[in-house]
């Protein structure tokens, strides 16, 4: 049986393309979480006034990936220390954050980030948010698998590829195979 993961953690086309090629991910969609307007539009998140975060929500199967390889992934491609801000991605829909499913996915997602924390991998403090899952609203279809559609825009290039390069180097043996 499937289980899901919510997370934030700068721009979605990041997340996707970086966790998309993992074994064990069956679906994810890009989308937005965490704030108060009911169907938000990208434009809108991007005005930073909904309180939406833009998220990936992950169907996986914890048999072949588990919810804290995942946790893994998000803290690796993205810096959970800086404040409503990824590089030169500003504003609280950009924002490290996790919504948690059930009280063992809140569990895990404290512990890592005590883990992360006393292992002292940042010299900045972790700022990531862990709250409650409550509504999903996927985004746009162009933001659908969108670094595997445009390689070559700018922003893919400079800025996801590197990611998902990251993640290809740091789990390998983890990748779907072509």
């Amino acid at each position: 049986m499937n289980a899901l993961a919510t997370f934030g953690g700068g721009c979605f086309w990041c997340l996707d393309g970086a966790i998309r090629q993992l074994r064990g991910v069956e679906k994810i969609v890009s989308g937005y979480a965490g704030g108060k307007r009911p169907n938000p539009t990208y434009e809108q998140v991007c005005s930073g006034t909904t309180g939406h975060a833009e998220v990936v929500q992950i169907s996986f199967d914890p048999s072949i990936i588990t919810y804290r390889d995942l946790l893994g992934v998000l803290f690796t491609i993205h810096d959970p220390t800086t404040l409503n801000r990824q590089g030169s991605d500003i504003g609280t829909q950009y924002r490290s954050v996790i919504f948690y499913h059930s009280p063992e996915q809140e569990q895990d997602a404290k512990e890592v980030i005590r883990e992360l924390e006393s292992n002292k991998v940042w010299e900045d403090p972790i700022v990531t948010e862990v709250v409650p899952y409550s509504v999903f609203y996927p985004a746009e279809g162009y933001h659908q698998d969108y670094f595997n559609k445009n390689p070559n825009q700018p922003y893919c290039s400079a800025v996801v590829a590197p990611k998902v390069s990251k993640i290809r180097k740091a789990y390998f043996d983890r990748l779907v195979k072509a």
